[in-house]
Order: structure tokens, then sequence, then C-alpha cells
């Protein structure tokens, strides 16, 4: 299989029902959400170093959350995986399930590219 590599193509994650359809398409493919803090200058080091590192291909899909404007989202993340909530985090999910999570200085693009 070849894998088609692009640049950053971020799904925004602005409703609590897309959390179901992320939960159901990581049967076919893995699905990854980056829950970042506008206001924290480490969130946006880490999103800028991911985003700089992290090559994309079609064997995932990337999704953005900025907890400002939508904790309640992130809230029921770390409900539903019990993970607790970090910022900022990243959660690779396979099959329903959080197979890989970090956090801060941890979020490391060539890790989860070996992963997938």
């Amino acid at each position: 299989m070849s894998i088609k590599v692009t640049k950053m193509n971020w799904k925004v994650l602005e409703n609590v029902n897309q959390l179901e359809e992320i939960k159901e398409a990581s049967h076919h493919k893995f699905q990854l959400i980056f829950k970042h803090s506008t206001r924290c200058i480490i969130s946006k080091m880490a999103l800028k170093n991911f985003e700089s590192d992290f090559l994309m291909h079609d064997a995932i899909d990337v999704y953005y959350l900025d907890l400002i404007v939508y904790r309640d989202i992130s809230n029921k993340i770390a409900d539903d995986s019990g993970i607790t909530h970090q910022s900022p985090q990243v959660l690779l999910i396979k099959d329903g399930k959080v197979v890989y999570h970090e956090s801060h200085e941890g979020i490391d693009s060539n890790v989860l590219m070996k992963l997938i």
C-alpha cells in the first residue's frame, strides 16, 4: 500500500457529536486529536513543532481542538477515555480506543509516525 504524504490538513473538532464519528472512523484508519490552548505558550510551541515535524498522510485524520472555546469537548474526551486532560495533548485513536497519548514536551511526531 502506498501512502500519500501531504501538508497538515486539520479538521476542526467543534462539536461533541464528532467524537462518535471519530470513534467509528478509527475502525478504518487512525484518528488523532491535538488539544491546544490558545492562551498557553507551551501549547503554542508544541503545536508549531508538531506541524513542522509531522508528515501528514492518508492513513490518518487529524483533529484540532481549541480548548479555550471547546473545553466541554475536552472534558468529554477525558471522561470517555479515562485519560486526564492535559494541554497541549495528543491522543491517537484506533479501533475506538486511545492507543497512545502524550502531552507537553513529550509530544513527538516521530513516535506517532512509527505507530501509524
